[in-house]
């Protein structure tokens, strides 16, 4: 019987359900049965795009953001508090995915959703769940109330917190500056944030496409928006814009199951500070204009691009659409010129050489091969297959090992 995979990817960040649409691919063309669920209706389309049937668990559970993307601490205090305490929240999730649990033989949590951070923690579950995050996310989980609640509390929380995780059968962490697949032997992975592999670039056409532009839904402010438009337009760039919040605004989509070939063929993408946008600009070698609004996780990301050397400026919005606009065409233009310098760049690491070393991350000691009976029977896949033509990054100075290729054979090549 070929392997059984529930995976539970929460909607309230675009490159959750990215990730698991790329993995649910690589895993049911490697043998695996998935069954995918959500946490949002919104989410729920998303995934469709790309051919994912997803049902939604329930409506109850979300992290709050204002229409600028900056997260509502208080409201999600009182959304996870509503969620965990109130008997028709969280109990009854556990009790409808306690079945699905029982016929899976492995069940992924992307990314902390708590009904089964619960049941990761329970002896009777726990052996079949593996938490699969990025690393700012769980610091920012873990450091929630760093700054909010006396330091004695706050720091056990976060121990708490940790101790529920690492209870689990097994952790994939994932970073967009991770290099070669790492296992500490205690069950938890370390792995680059995995990006879809695109047919090779020819850069020679990246000024009709200057900037690759994707927003999440939180972005929803029309001052923001005018901002952006109005900085990419002043600095004479176009762009290919893509967000859910601003499909109502011409030249706007809401989605775009090709952006990240958009975004490979582009001169430099602008985003917030995700770590799946960030893992495109390092795989892809693009600079990247950061949109940096109050997100811990994704101000964590921000500053280990600096410290990590990848090209890259950050402009902060503040609500005042001209300054922003200011700010983005000045930096947009900087972007537009470093982009020529990085297309004439010398070749980098080829992806495919890197996809097979990167294959190894799934082997023998890999969650998704021995942990589960029937994994030795499954097919890998081929990093051999890979387009070749794209490069990799090559970062300056001693960072340049940190910003190898990130690719999906890291999380789906199930054999050595």
């Amino acid at each position: 019987m070929p392997p059984r995979i529930l995976y539970l990817a929460t909607a309230d960040a675009r490159g959750h359900l990215m990730r698991a649409q790329l993995l649910t691919h690589a895993l049911r063309a490697a043998g695996a049965q998935v069954q995918v669920l959500t946490t949002s209706d919104e989410g729920a389309r998303f995934l469709a795009g790309f051919g994912i049937d997803a049902p939604v668990l329930s409506h109850h559970y979300a992290v709050q953001f204002d229409a600028q993307q900056n997260m509502l601490r208080r409201e999600t205090d009182r959304n996870v508090a509503h969620y965990m305490f109130r008997p028709e929240r969280m109990l009854r999730d556990v009790w409808r995915l306690r079945a699905h649990v029982r016929d899976a033989d492995l069940v992924v949590n992307d990314s902390f959703h708590p009904a089964l951070l619960l049941m990761g923690w329970l002896p009777f579950w726990r052996r079949k769940v593996v938490h699969v995050y990025g690393a700012s996310l769980r610091r920012a989980l873990e450091t929630n109330f760093k700054g909010r609640m006396p330091g004695a509390v706050a720091k056990l929380f976060g121990g708490i917190v940790a101790w529920q995780i690492d209870r689990s059968l097994a952790r994939i962490e994932h970073d967009f500056a991770y290099g070669e697949p790492q296992h500490d032997g205690h069950g938890r992975h370390l792995l680059a944030t995995p990006v879809a592999v695109v047919d090779a670039v020819d850069r020679s056409d990246a000024t009709e496409h200057a900037a690759a532009v994707y927003l999440n839904p939180h972005f929803r402010e029309p001052a923001l928006a005018d901002g952006l438009e109005q900085g990419l337009a002043d600095a004479g760039l176009p762009a290919h814009f893509v967000g859910e919040g601003y499909a109502h605004r011409p030249h706007w989509h809401a989605r775009d199951e090709r952006w990240i070939e958009a975004a490979a063929h582009s001169a430099f993408i602008v985003s917030a500070p995700g770590m799946a946008a960030l893992s495109i600009a390092a795989v892809y070698r693009k600079p990247i204009l950061l949109l940096l609004t109050d997100q811990p996780e994704q101000a964590i990301n921000a500053g280990r691009a600096a410290q990590l050397g990848l090209t890259h400026r950050v402009v902060v919005w503040r609500g005042d659409a001209s300054k922003f606009a200011r700010a983005v065409a000045a930096a947009a233009g900087l972007h537009a010129q470093e982009a020529a310098g990085v297309a004439a760049h010398g070749p980098g690491r080829d992806l495919g050489t890197a996809a097979g070393q990167a294959g190894k991350s799934f082997g023998a000691a890999s969650p998704l091969a021995p942990l589960m009976p029937q994994a030795a029977a499954m097919k890998s896949i081929d990093p051999s297959a890979a387009p070749t033509g794209i490069q990799s990054e090559q970062a300056a100075g001693s960072n340049a090992a940190a910003l190898r290729s990130a690719r999906i054979s890291s999380w789906a090549g199930l054999r050595k």
